[in-house]
């Protein structure tokens, strides 16, 4: 397990900090944490609960939102629209650079959070709330011996958990606009709710608002003496691990020990075997991780049941030339939306072939085609169409390849 230092940027562009726990092995799926009003990414609950789940597989970004902890801006400038935003920003610094979150999880007002930007992010296959109101509004009652000076001033001080911040009118206002619960309703989304019948904060019946607000599937889980602040170790480590045996149900992680068979090989990492499934053409490729299939199609004696060779080798071919310019393009802060790349693999004559040497009759070719979408210049389209002929597999494939055959002694 290791944690990588995240930074991005929020629609003012200013800098978010984050962290990203991130399992040993391979990862089963990611998911954002979001933080409670006023709290930080490093409060005990969020990163006991992101590293408990890290080691069960699931990388989790939890960050600062704008104003607080160690991210950029002025809390006083904020309100709970903008950390929609801060959170919406959050999943796509995961999608450009890991990949699309599937899972949300919403402390306190994170969990109110988490609830409102969920219908935005078409990835997240669930929703996760810990001690969490049914409504943004709710948070008023913290300041609510200041709202009338706030109202009348536009703006007052008030002390939220032993500290002081400075409240604005835009805050107070913004929390009326999300007070209804028709988007509980349209969630459209597997909901698990964890509430404490002792949270002294956010009381239990937020959560039954929730509960009952939603459309199945959905659950409940109680944390019985839990605080709000899930300040035991305990309480936060039974979070994450209900919380992780649920997720399982609803998205589609990557855990090659079940979808392999019994049988299976176990393969070095860079290593690849292939064993016949059965005594034509039908074959199983085991890799350190993963397991596809291969085969012939029916016209040439086959069963269709995978992909055949030179199938897997344009594949190959693709994959590679899509990643190398995802890479650059992201790294270059390209504005590069999408990219498809069609491969064909033919024989031609050798005089067909203007730029070989030392021709024989037939030479293999390869077409590619690659479909770039994006706000891209002239000389952008250009670099990136050069930076496919950087791809390893390509410079593999115009290499002179030396393949040594041995067979084990009996």
């Amino acid at each position: 397990m290791s944690r990588i230092k995240a930074t991005f940027y929020n629609t003012q562009g200013e800098a978010l900090s984050g962290s990203l726990e991130t399992p040993t092995g391979t990862v089963k799926a990611y998911a954002l944490f979001a933080h409670c009003f006023t709290c930080s990414k490093d409060i005990a609950a969020a990163s006991r609960i992101t590293r408990a789940l890290a080691e069960q597989g699931i990388a989790v970004l939890r960050f600062d939102f704008t104003g607080l902890g160690n991210s950029e801006g002025d809390f006083s400038n904020t309100n709970f629209s903008s950390n929609l935003q801060d959170l919406i920003a959050a999943a796509d610094f995961l999608q450009q650079h890991y990949a699309a979150p599937a899972l949300l999880i919403g402390h306190s007002l994170g969990g109110a959070a988490v609830l409102a930007v969920a219908q935005h992010l078409d990835s997240v296959k669930a929703v996760v709330t810990i001690g969490a109101p049914a409504t943004a509004g709710h948070v008023k009652h913290l300041f609510a011996d200041s709202v009338h000076e706030i109202m009348d001033k536009q703006t007052a001080c008030v002390e939220l958990g032993g500290r002081r911040f400075q409240i604005q009118r835009q805050l107070i206002d913004d929390l009326e606009n999300y007070n209804s619960l028709e988007h509980i309703r349209m969630l459209n989304k597997a909901l698990l709710i964890f509430h404490s019948p002792m949270d002294n904060v956010v009381p239990i019946d937020e959560a039954s608002r929730i509960y009952t607000a939603a459309m199945h599937p959905k659950s409940f889980v109680s944390l019985d003496h839990a605080d709000h602040l899930l300040s035991r170790m305990e309480d936060s480590q039974y979070v994450a691990n209900v919380l992780a045996a649920w997720a399982g149900r609803y998205l589609q992680t990557n855990e090659p020990q079940e979808t392999r068979k019994h049988n299976a090989p176990l393969v070095a990492a860079g290593n690849v075997i292939v064993r016949e499934r059965d005594k034509k053409f039908a074959r199983e490729i085991y890799t350190e991780h993963h397991q596809l299939a291969s085969d012939e199609p029916t016209a040439m004696g086959g069963a269709d049941s995978g992909a055949n060779p030179y199938e897997l080798l344009l594949a190959a071919l693709g994959s590679c030339t899509s990643m190398t310019l995802r890479m650059y393009a992201n790294h270059k802060k390209i504005d590069l939306q999408s990219v498809e790349v069609e491969l064909h693999h033919s024989r031609i004559h050798a005089e067909d072939c203007a730029s070989c040497e030392d021709q024989a009759p037939l030479i293999d070719q390869i077409t590619r085609v690659i479909k770039l979408k994006g706000n891209l210049n002239d000389q952008q389209h250009s670099r990136l169409l050069e930076i496919a002929d950087s791809c390893p597999v390509h410079k593999t494939l115009e290499n002179q390849i030396n393949i040594v055959t041995n067979t084990p002694s009996t």
